[in-house]
């Protein structure tokens, strides 16, 4: 990890997040329960800032200098608002094409995400503000910049999220495995959000429930899984197909 991408340091950590840096994370040391250790959790909650508490052999891997217990990752990119995102597009006579990506933990499979979906002119990903990859310079470089271009909106409660997508008359297409019908069966000529899952287990159990309608890519080999970054290129370019060239 880049030097520049993190923030060492109790004090200097709740420094950036008075300054509104923009943070990807926030990791504390386990185990440590001071004064300032609280004030700094406190101020985090207040904020929004995701933090975890790790072992010091995961602060130690973050930075070499005296950390005292406290790393702060900075995000690669300034997370944008869904609802002035939905707004604007509505505004502007367009129906919203989105992508909900569902704790994807490898970087290199989120900027290839990002790659593709910033190609196909997706206009935003909606990811939660926990168990996702790091936006950090890796996942920038792996997108190949598209990380620049294209908005991220980070959301601390994902079901509140579906409400308000929608609310707002947004289809919720959940991109899984577990579906009955094939993703070419499914209209999805409408306002949209495509919903993918995990590199391990694919999307939450309760957010499969939340989704309008479940699809899944037709599958005729011996292995029955694609690669995430693959299968959301399929589907995000099955909607493009349906809403420009049919």
């Amino acid at each position: 990890m880049e030097k520049s991408e993190t923030i060492f340091g109790t004090r200097a950590v709740m420094e950036a997040i008075h300054a509104k840096r923009e943070i990807e994370k926030v990791f504390i040391q386990a185990g440590l329960n001071n004064d300032l250790i609280k004030e700094l959790i406190t101020l985090a909650k207040s904020n929004r800032v995701p933090f975890t508490f790790v072992p010091q052999q995961k602060l130690n891997s973050l930075s070499t200098k005296n950390h005292q217990g406290v790393v702060c990752v900075l995000a690669a990119v300034q997370y944008a608002s869904l609802e002035n995102i939905i707004d604007k597009l509505y505004s502007d006579g367009k129906e919203p094409l989105l992508l909900i990506i569902d704790r994807v933990t490898d970087v290199r499979n989120f900027g290839a995400i990002a790659r593709t979906a910033e190609c196909a002119g997706v206009n935003a990903i909606i990811i939660g503000d926990k168990g996702n990859a790091p936006i950090g310079g890796d996942a920038m470089k792996t997108s190949a910049g598209a990380l620049s271009y294209l908005p991220v909106c980070r959301v601390n409660n994902m079901k509140k999220t579906f409400r308000f997508l929608k609310d707002n008359g947004i289809q919720i297409v959940a991109c899984t495995e577990k579906a009955k019908k094939l993703l070419y069966e499914i209209d999805l000529n409408s306002p949209l959000a495509l919903i993918l899952g995990s590199e391990e287990d694919g999307i939450s159990p309760e957010l499969l429930k939340e989704a309008d309608q479940l699809a899944r890519v037709p599958m005729s080999g011996n292995i029955s899984s694609l690669n995430v970054s693959v299968a959301a290129g399929i589907c995000i370019y099955e909607a493009i197909r349906q809403k420009n060239y049919r």
